[in-house]
């Protein structure tokens, strides 16, 4: 396959300043709802981007899993490869992308934990087997093979039974946005990006080049 003729033509809609609200989060939160309306595959995963110590990036998909007046919630467990870097660096980007609306969201911003009360909701909330995982796996950690896995799975299950409480080591994460970017495909590539960026207490609307 010749990758260089792979090409898409975007023609669904168009982003004007006139056409956005002043303030990010219902414009995040309008956009997100159109794409529940449209149905669009895994509405709720998004990149998270991370650098650690070494100043080496790294990137994976994540869920949100909340959205409020501060910031972009999701949970991992803290001892992970993400939690270790945002330990050492607690900055992230975050990228959403709706292929079928040709639309992108991109928001970066500092990173504080949720509080135990956010995380015991939401793990609480979780499928029983979800709990259990978090509890077994020592995430991106080496094993050394699935059946150790599975064995200690079984055994949290059989230790922990119908009510796990949270491991200490689980939790959540809230990306306090500084800048948010709304990418909407156009014809030709000259696509439109329209950048809110936060000065003190007020949001700054601006239009980058494509």
């Amino acid at each position: 396959m010749n990758l260089s003729s792979l090409r898409q033509e975007y023609m669904r809609a168009s982003l004007n300043e006139t056409d956005v609200a002043a303030d990010p989060f219902p414009q995040f939160q309008k956009w997100f709802d159109e794409a529940v309306r449209a149905e669009s595959p895994m509405v709720n995963a998004m990149t998270l981007a991370t650098v650690g110590d070494d100043g080496a990036p790294s990137a994976r998909i994540v869920l949100l899993k909340g959205i409020d007046a501060n910031g972009f919630v999701f949970y991992t467990n803290y001892l992970s490869r993400k939690g270790r870097e945002l330990a050492a660096n607690p900055r992230a980007t975050l990228l959403f992308h709706w292929t079928d609306l040709e639309r992108q969201v991109r928001i970066d911003g500092r990173i504080e934990k949720v509080t135990a009360a956010e995380s015991d909701e939401y793990f609480s909330s979780r499928p029983l087997g979800s709990r259990h995982a978090a509890i077994a796996s020592p995430q991106s950690e080496v094993v050394t093979s699935r059946a150790v896995l599975e064995a200690r799975f079984a055994a949290a299950a059989a230790d922990h039974g119908e009510m796990p409480a949270r491991p200490a080591h689980w939790g959540g994460y809230r990306v306090i946005p500084s800048r948010l970017e709304f990418w909407q495909g156009r014809p030709s590539r000259l696509h439109d990006r329209l950048l809110y960026t936060r000065t003190g207490g007020s949001w700054t609307l601006s239009r980058l080049a494509p």
